[in-house]
């Protein structure tokens, strides 16, 4: 087993849960507008939904991957364009952040929960996400390919869950401090697209 693409791989994660997104900027309204419970909740619903994206690449990815260096270099190369485009597709935002009250109805924690799961699990670009991200931390030969694919998401998980809790109960503080800072936002930009291109380089490079 190797344990530095393992830390590697957590390290990435972090990177990602970091970097503004849809799914963290709800978090963050929810937690601010409504309170810290409300955040948690929306972001336990979202990591449950990244059971089902793991599952399906794991069940069919891994029979893809299993003796087939070609098939995985298909994949690797497809991981790291979308990678790439995600990047471009960054450059070409504003980098402006939208942190408005309004539009953010109160729920109970229990549709909340169940709306963050459905929202991650209805999202086709969170599959595309994983298929990209994944297979380039491959981190045991002894190990079973979905085996390994399960762990890297449980990985992902535990980690997006303690990333995004954190922004759900210092929500008040941190939108105050984004409110105050305008250019924080064009920073985020930059953030968003280093992190994006350092994985797609990462993936691109990276053996079986």
């Amino acid at each position: 087993m190797d344990y530095e693409v393992l830390l590697a791989f957590a390290g990435a994660t972090v990177a990602l849960a970091i970097s503004p997104g849809p799914d963290n900027v709800y978090v963050l309204m929810q937690g601010m507008v409504h309170g810290k419970k409300y955040g948690l909740a929306t972001t336990a619903g979202l990591m449950s939904g990244c059971l089902v994206h793991t599952s399906l690449l794991a069940l069919g990815v891994s029979a893809v991957i299993k003796g087939n260096d070609q098939l995985f270099f298909a994949i690797k190369l497809f991981g790291a364009l979308y990678l790439f485009y995600l990047a471009f597709r960054v450059f070409q935002s504003s980098g402006s952040l939208e942190l408005t009250e309004g539009g953010v109805p109160k729920k109970s924690l229990i549709q909340l929960f169940k709306q963050g799961f459905i929202m991650n699990v209805l999202n086709p670009k969170v599959t595309i996400f994983f298929l990209a991200f994944f297979p380039a931390f491959l981190f045991s030969e002894e190990w079973g390919t979905a085996i390994q694919f399960y762990i890297l998401g449980l990985i992902f998980i535990l980690v997006s869950f303690s990333v995004f809790g954190i922004i759900a109960i210092l929500a008040g503080s941190i939108s105050s401090y984004l409110l105050k800072n305008s250019n924080i936002g064009i920073a985020l930009k930059w953030l968003q697209i280093l992190v994006f291109v350092g994985i797609g380089l990462y993936v691109l490079l990276s053996d079986k």
